[in-house]
C-alpha cells in the first residue's frame, strides 16, 4: 500500500470518527436541590453557569457542526418532590452571548406528577423564542424555571398559593444537544444509566 493510500485512509477514518463524535454532545449533566427558602428570592430560577457546561460545548452552534437546527434531548430525573401530585414542568432557557428580539429562548421539560425519569426530544427551531438567540455566538448561561402546569397566566412556582406543593425538590438534569440529521444515542452519553419511563 502506497504512502498516499495510507494517508488517505487515515484521513477518512479520522474524518468519520470526528463526524460520529460530533453528532451529539452533553451540554450539562447536573443534580439540583431546590428548597422552599430559595423559591421567592430566585423567582423559581436555577442557574447553570458556563463552568458546568461540558468541554465539548461549541462556541459556534451553526458550524462546522449544525446544532442550531438539530434537537435537544431532555432527560429529567425527579429524585425527590413535595408531597402530592401537582402537575409540574420547567422552562429550559438558553441565555446567549449575543441575542436579539427577546434575547433568550426556552425549551420545556416533560410535565410530571411524581418521581421518576422523564425524557423528550425537542426541535431547536421549535421552542419559544429560539430565533432570539444568535447561535453562531454561543451560549453564556442556562436557567431552569420551575412552573405549575395547567395554570393560565403566572405559572412560576413561587407565585402559586401553596409553595408546599412544589418545594423542596431534587432533580437530575441531562441535556444532550444532537446535530441536524442525527438521532439521539443514549449509549454515547458517559455514565448514563438506562432510562426508565417516569411513573
Amino acid at each position: 500500500m502506497s504512502p498516499r493510500t495510507v494517508l488517505l485512509s487515515l484521513s477518512l477514518a479520522l474524518s468519520l470518527g470526528a463526524n460520529a463524535y460530533a453528532e451529539q454532545f452533553v451540554l450539562f449533566d447536573q443534580e439540583f436541590t431546590f428548597e422552599l427558602k430559595d423559591a421567592v428570592p430566585t423567582e423559581s430560577h436555577l442557574k447553570v453557569t458556563p463552568d458546568k457546561f461540558s468541554k465539548d460545548t461549541p462556541k459556534d452552534w451553526t458550524q462546522p457542526v449544525d446544532y442550531r437546527n438539530g434537537t435537544v434531548h431532555i432527560r429529567w430525573e425527579v429524585r425527590e418532590k413535595a408531597p402530592g401530585d401537582t402537575p409540574t414542568f420547567w422552562s429550559i432557557c438558553y441565555i446567549p452571548n449575543k441575542g436579539q428580539k427577546n434575547n433568550y429562548g426556552c425549551a420545556s421539560s416533560p410535565t410530571y406528577t411524581t418521581t421518576g425519569v422523564y425524557e423528550k426530544d425537542e426541535q431547536m427551531t421549535g421552542f419559544w423564542e429560539n430565533d432570539s438567540i444568535i447561535w453562531s455566538e454561543g451560549i453564556k448561561m442556562m436557567t431552569l424555571v420551575m412552573k405549575a402546569a395547567k395554570v393560565t397566566g403566572k405559572s412560576h412556582a413561587h407565585l402559586q398559593p401553596d409553595l408546599g406543593k412544589f418545594f423542596p425538590t431534587k432533580i437530575h438534569v441531562t441535556l444532550v444537544q444532537v446535530s441536524k440529521g442525527a438521532t439521539y444515542d443514549a449509549s454515547k452519553v458517559p455514565g448514563l444509566k438506562t432510562a426508565e419511563k417516569g411513573k
